[in-house]
């Protein structure tokens, strides 16, 4: 048997978990004070704050560093690598601490993992990470040379949820053709195709809006937004976080919006709704022409997945493409302990 620590850092809390095989024996989720969060300048800066409360949570559940014979965190923004099982670097520190494409609380995860583990001389590992790339070459072109498309998107949670879609066909996902449709806060739909991601929405700049990104937005308009008197990060800030269905209802949360849409008649509430899973539909659309039609199955998951009347909305657009699949809420805690596990037991790791 192997026991496996999982480390998965959000903006405000850190989800820690115990796997003995694939089974999962403990998790925990640590909320963070905000207070003791602002000190920190820099989301790097994080580290010994966290990596300190792990370990007190641990002993409070009685597990010693020294119990585990892996530890495997939550990948983030690092270079783009193709999908698969990492072991931890000094190399990887260095773009942690130096990171290429800016800073993210999920790039605490592979930090925390290798800090921990050097104490006990164990390997320290994460899985998918953000920058997952293995987008097709005729993919990256945008419309101007020299501002190529870039990959960032759920990778983590949709290589699981890709892969359990796969055992419910009775397929390896290494033979089917699946659009992954993540639904959270953020949203990402991509392209499955043969084990590979081929095309996908850049979760940061492109596709339909999430609960607060702006998603695709008309060029005009937002070169007129950059020159309207706004600095860059206050741009950044108001398409990364005050934009989508926040911008229309004035709340992130899903739920609120569904509740005000059907239960009260909210016209904001129900146009933004209806507007999220239209979006939706066409990059499913667009994915299923990458895919030239020949689709096994679409997949939703993520939070929002567990509304029955929001997927049968999208549906509504797409059922005719292929047979869906509704796996909601997240798979990420088990599909980095898996991904620990493979490399364990198979050698089944890639240098970074």
């Amino acid at each position: 048997m192997k026991r496996i620590l999982v480390i998965n850092p959000g903006a405000t809390s850190t989800k820690i978990a115990v796997y003995e095989d694939e089974n999962e024996v403990m998790r925990v989720g640590i909320d963070h004070d905000a207070a003791e969060m602002d000190k920190h300048e820099k989301i790097v800066d994080q580290m010994p704050f966290r990596r300190d409360i792990i370990m007190k949570t641990l002993e409070e559940k009685g597990f010693k560093l020294e119990d585990f014979d892996a530890i495997c965190g939550r990948g983030g923004l690092l270079k783009h690598i193709p999908s698969g099982t990492y072991k931890v670097t000094d190399a990887v520190i260095e773009d942690i601490k130096n990171p290429p494409y800016g800073e993210h609380a999920a790039n605490l995860g592979s930090y925390i993992s290798k800090e921990l583990a050097d104490k006990v001389g164990i390997p320290a590992f994460f899985v998918d990470p953000v920058a997952v790339d293995e987008l097709e070459d005729v993919a990256r072109y945008s419309g101007l040379k020299g501002m190529e498309r870039q990959s960032f998107w759920h990778a983590l949670n949709q290589k699981a949820v890709c892969r359990e879609a796969a055992k419910q066909i009775g397929k390896p996902y290494e033979e089917l053709n699946i659009i992954g449709v993540h639904l959270g806060g953020g949203v990402s739909v991509a392209a499955h195709k043969h084990g590979k991601t081929v095309d996908l929405n850049n979760v940061k700049d492109e596709g339909a809006m999430g609960m607060d990104r702006g998603g695709s937005l008309p060029a005009n308009a937002l070169v007129n937004l950059c020159y309207s008197g706004k600095t860059k990060d206050e741009v950044k800030r108001i398409i990364g976080r005050e934009a989508g269905v926040f911008s229309y209802t004035g709340t992130k949360d899903f739920r609120t919006v569904e509740n005000k849409a059907f239960d009260e008649h909210d016209e904001e509430c129900m146009g933004a709704f209806k507007a999220i899973a239209y979006q939706l539909a066409k990059d499913i659309g667009a994915m299923a022409a990458v895919l030239r039609f020949d689709v096994d199955a679409i997949v939703y998951t993520g939070g929002m997945a567990y509304s029955e009347r929001f997927c049968e909305e999208i549906t509504s657009y797409v059922g005719k493409i292929a047979p869906i699949i509704r796996i909601p809420g997240e798979e990420e805690m088990k599909a980095l302990a898996l991904g620990a596990l493979r490399a364990l037991n198979d050698g089944d790791y890639k240098n970074y």
